[in-house]
């Protein structure tokens, strides 16, 4: 399941709604991601998604994970909008009869929503704004599951 949304989450409550009632399934991993304030150069976050399309890629992408992984079950919850520093921005969670899949799962998700997912992502500082691109690192990651 995949979910855009403006509002914040709580990690620990999804977490706990995505573990509940799983009596066959081994592991689950989760991470997640929170907006960093660059010791105060970075007042806010924005992230534009195209409705109907980004939702629809990411959704894509965690079918694939789903069947390359053997998981029982996947959450996405990313948010949208404006983000504050220190709020939760990515909830990735993978269920699977064993931890080593599960543990690839997420990781292979996260590379993924960082550098592929089709958001546009923007920095708003005290000088200014600046649209944010993937990393070196973050595309070197994600190249890793081709």
């Amino acid at each position: 399941m995949v979910r855009l949304q403006t509002e914040p989450f709580d990690p620990g409550v999804l977490l706990s709604a995505f573990c509940r009632d799983r009596q066959e399934t081994g592991a689950v991993v989760s991470f997640t991601g929170i907006a960093r304030g660059g010791k105060g150069a970075v007042t806010r976050l924005e992230l534009e998604a195209y409705p109907g399309f980004t939702d629809a890629e990411i959704e894509r992408m965690a079918e694939a994970a789903r069947a390359r992984f053997s998981l029982h079950d996947v959450l996405i919850v990313h948010r949208i909008g404006e983000i504050a520093p220190g709020e939760a921005i990515v909830f990735v969670a993978a269920a699977a009869a064993h931890r080593r899949e599960a543990f690839e799962a997420a990781d292979h998700l996260m590379d993924y929503l960082k550098s592929r997912a089709p958001f546009w992502k923007k920095e708003h500082r005290p000088d200014g704004e600046r649209w944010i691109e993937p990393t070196e690192r973050d595309i070197t990651d994600a190249e890793r599951w081709d």
